[in-house]
């Protein structure tokens, strides 16, 4: 009778330890949405990665922007509410007296796909750039960014350039 008693209680122990789910919680490596991932070169020398200095980035509708200095490489993140986003692009730009040399704006056109990761993480977004008209320098008779080159139009994760912009 011991036997049966012990054996029954270790196959319901065990049931329910199998039945366990593990903890929802969402790994700090996971994966989440892309952003664009922008390399900047020098449009005189275009093999040649050229860092900016003082620059400024704004979306469109948005108050608040991003500084960066002294580096070639940066990651934006797209709306992941719309098909297009348009960020400013402030060159030499002060944050003390809120001055800046030129301004231009670059629009991306892109759809949307979300993707579910799990029940902790949730969903992430995907965006793939539109063939014809994916990401467009509006020009203002005095860009100094000088072209945007599109390289991998599926914006799938962060380990590889997506735009290269000469300047």
């Amino acid at each position: 009778m011991k036997r049966i008693l012990l054996s029954l209680t270790l196959l319901c122990s065990v049931v329910y330890f199998f039945s366990c789910e593990k903890d929802d919680i969402c790994a700090a490596t996971t994966a989440t949405t892309p952003a664009l991932v922008i390399e900047f070169y020098d449009a005189e020398n275009p093999e040649t990665l050229k860092n900016i200095t003082n620059l400024a980035i704004k979306e469109n509708g948005v108050s608040d922007g991003r500084g960066y200095n002294g580096v070639s490489k940066i990651k934006l993140p797209l709306n992941s509410g719309s098909n297009q986003v348009q960020y400013q692009f402030f060159q030499n730009y002060n944050s003390t007296d809120n001055t800046y040399e030129n301004v231009d704006t670059l629009e991306i056109n892109y759809t949307r796909k979300n993707e579910f990761i799990s029940r902790a993480c949730g969903f992430k977004t995907l965006f793939y750039l539109n063939e014809t008209n994916g990401v467009n320098l509006i020009n203002d008779g005095n860009n100094w960014l000088k072209s945007p080159l599109l390289i991998t139009p599926n914006i799938l994760n962060e380990n590889e350039t997506h735009l290269k912009i000469y300047h």
